[in-house]
């Protein structure tokens, strides 16, 4: 599963002592005046390594509707029009989008996850291959209406984010209609935001919060089945299918999909 939705525990780069720390750091995480912490992660030192390919943290809402222009390859496209922005949530390793923006250096992308690792080794990938028009953030998904301005972002996908299955975790679950309104402030009108699941509980709750927005989104190509009389789906590979999917598609399950136009 992804791992964009977690309670927040860390942040930058380096411990300091209770008797300093930001009072801010208590406040609700969806708070605008909420601070991250400091972390003792050991990937949040490494992340200064690939500062210009890692965002962390507070941070990510430094330059809010300025993301275009702080790619590694922005000067490459300045002056040419406004570049179609993709937001990948929960985007663990970055593997599908590390793919999408190799095949598309036409565009912009942006991973984002919880884990410093997983952020850190999708940016170190995508140096490796010279993959300039990927950044990562680390941040969690409840600040994202501050990490992006009103229609910054073109396409925002979710994919097969944790279920929280159990009756007492159904509170954890993103996708809500609250959510999906914060959502579409964000996404340009006549974008639109993927979201893929194996768990048919989950979809089941998704659908009923895309039944309370309809003033705002637009579902389109629901299905509870999507690779259904593909007889090769299994041989299918990242992008086409994430690395859970791919397990998932083999072990039987189908996949519920739903694409969300900006209206």
């Amino acid at each position: 599963m992804t791992t964009s939705q977690q309670s927040p525990k860390a942040t930058r780069n380096a411990p300091i002592s209770p008797s300093h720390a930001d009072p801010r750091n208590r406040l609700p995480i969806q708070h605008p005046d909420y601070r991250y912490p400091t972390t003792k992660n050991p990937y949040g030192e490494k992340v200064r390594l690939l500062a210009d390919r890692i965002i962390v943290d507070n941070d990510t809402e430094a330059a809010r509707g300025e993301w275009r222009s702080r790619f590694p390859d922005a000067s490459r496209w300045k002056g040419k029009g406004r570049r179609k922005l993709h937001v990948e949530l929960g985007c663990n390793g970055g593997h599908v989008s590390l793919e999408w923006a190799a095949r598309s250096p036409q565009d912009a992308f942006i991973g984002l996850d919880w884990k410093f690792k997983q952020v850190f080794f999708g940016a170190e990938k995508s140096k490796k291959r010279d993959i300039d028009n990927l950044m990562f953030f680390r941040a969690n998904l409840e600040r994202l209406q501050y990490m992006f301005a009103p229609g910054e972002i073109d396409f925002l996908y979710l994919y097969f984010p944790d279920p929280w299955a159990k009756k007492s975790q159904l509170k954890n679950r993103w996708v809500t209609a609250e959510h999906l309104r914060q959502a579409r402030k964000l996404v340009a009108d006549g974008g639109v935001f993927h979201i893929k699941t194996d768990h048919p509980g989950y979809f089941d709750w998704m659908c009923e919060a895309i039944d309370q927005v309809k003033n705002c989104w637009k579902a389109e190509r629901l299905t509870r089945d999507l690779h259904a009389g593909n007889p090769d789906a299994g041989k299918l590979k990242i992008p086409e299918v994430t690395i859970f999917e791919g397990v998932f598609i083999r072990e039987g399950l189908p996949i519920h999909s739903v694409h969300l136009k900006a209206t």
